[in-house]
């Protein structure tokens, strides 16, 4: 039992770290970014290509995934979703169009292909990253035995939601990032400088969603369309914890996680994402608004 409530425990903080991000872009920007699992795919192609072209274990990949990813974010954010504020559908499309184009690049290896130049590492294969030593093995509790890399995704997620919690509440940042979400209007009056702001905490998202792609590829191979399936996860854990509530995001990515996980060892993985499913419909006809939805004025 206690295996499968730690199995649960480690799919719960990768679900974690990616609606962490979403929770900033959707809940607070209001905007439906449909390519935020292609910035988790990015984020474990970082881990293969640093381990093969550097020799950088993971450890040194997860700030190298969180920079890039979140430079990719940057760049999504100012060349197309600025330009879709307040047009939910648009964005959404838009963004859409942007994780075909970033599945593609990887696939054809950014058009080199095209020239018989190779990338290793790169291309429509499966890819593999190694754990680090110090991660392998288990430890011991109440004489189960815990692997300790689940141990370190766990550990991480909490930082990072810990991290996340005192900037979005603690920081000026944190102040005008909710006060965009608020009256993005008023914010802007009051002399707060909307585009940077939106910017700078897309970036974050995106870069939270990369490092979740360096632990994610300790788990399974790192492909190019690996992220489609999460994003679909992440926006259920926001929408059922509340959208803009991060204890919120934090207990529906532990439920939804622990849910999947035990229902996955009991019946089959199918199934067990089926009943999240119905689980999460049942809880937005009796809060629409999600679990933790904050208070309204």
């Amino acid at each position: 039992m206690i295996e499968s409530v730690f199995l649960g425990l480690s799919v719960a903080s990768i679900l974690l770290l990616i609606a962490l991000g979403l929770a900033i872009t959707y809940g607070a920007m209001g905007i439906i970014n449909m390519a935020h699992g292609e910035l988790l795919m990015i984020g474990a192609y970082c881990a293969v290509l640093t381990r093969i072209h550097l020799g950088f274990d993971m450890f040194m990949a997860l700030p190298v995934a969180f920079v890039m990813a979140g430079a990719t974010g940057a760049l999504i954010e100012v060349f197309i979703v600025r330009r879709l504020y307040n047009r939910l559908l648009d964005t959404l499309l838009a963004t859409w169009g942007v994780a075909i184009v970033l599945q593609q690049a990887i696939r054809l290896e950014f058009g080199l292909v095209f020239f018989g130049i190779h990338i290793p590492g790169l291309g429509s294969g499966l890819q593999n990253t190694g754990i680090p030593q110090v991660l392998q093995g288990s430890w011991q509790v109440a004489g189960t035995n815990l692997p300790i890399f689940r141990t370190f995704v766990i550990g991480i997620a909490l930082i990072m939601f810990a991290v996340t919690w005192w900037i979005y509440y603690r920081t000026s940042l944190g102040t005008q990032l909710r006060a965009i979400a608020r009256n993005a209007k008023m914010a802007a009056a009051c002399g707060v400088n909307v585009k940077r702001i939106n910017t700078i905490a897309f970036s974050y998202g995106a870069g939270l969603a990369g490092m979740a792609g360096v632990l994610l590829s300790g788990f399974e191979s790192v492909k190019p369309d690996m992220g489609s399936s999460f994003v679909i996860n992440g926006f259920l854990v926001v929408v059922t914890g509340g959208v803009s509530s991060l204890f919120g995001t934090l207990f529906a990515s532990g439920l939804l996680g622990e849910a999947r996980a035990v229902l996955a060892i009991i019946y089959n993985d199918v199934l067990a994402q089926a009943a999240v499913f119905a689980g999460v419909i049942l809880i937005i006809l009796v809060r629409p608004s999600g679990l933790f939805s904050p208070k309204q004025r």
